[in-house]
């Protein structure tokens, strides 16, 4: 048995493939208790609440 080869895959169509493949800017959101820019659903890590709630202490 021989190898098996993959054929030729031409540059425009590798390139084709890595175009969709870019960096986005984080989705920021304002907390509701204190109204500082986050990642949403995550705890502040200003104030330590989510969801109007306090759930980690912060010094």
């Amino acid at each position: 048995m021989s190898i098996c080869p993959k054929g030729k895959i031409s540059k425009a169509r590798r390139d084709k493939r890595r175009a969709n493949w870019k960096m986005t800017a984080p989705n920021l959101v304002k907390c509701s208790k204190c109204g500082e820019l986050m990642m949403p659903h995550r705890v502040c890590k200003n104030c330590g609440a989510y969801n109007k709630k306090e759930i980690v202490a912060v010094d």
